[in-house]
């Protein structure tokens, strides 16, 4: 897969999945942004994904 392409699948599965997604936005006003973040990082499938994505870029240059 090409660099094009994984970032047209990083932008389609934020825009599909995180944009309205419902526990980043309760985490984020009852436990803060950083919360929010570790938790969308560490515990969501979508950020598992989205860290596998990561690392094939990384792995490209």
């Amino acid at each position: 897969m090409n660099r094009k392409k994984i970032y047209e699948e990083v932008e389609d599965v934020l825009a599909s999945f995180c944009q309205d997604c419902f526990l980043r936005k309760h985490f984020r006003k009852e436990k803060g942004r950083t919360y929010a973040h570790q938790f969308c990082i560490s515990e969501c499938t979508v950020g598992e994904k989205l860290k596998q994505l990561g690392n094939e870029l990384s792995n490209r240059s």
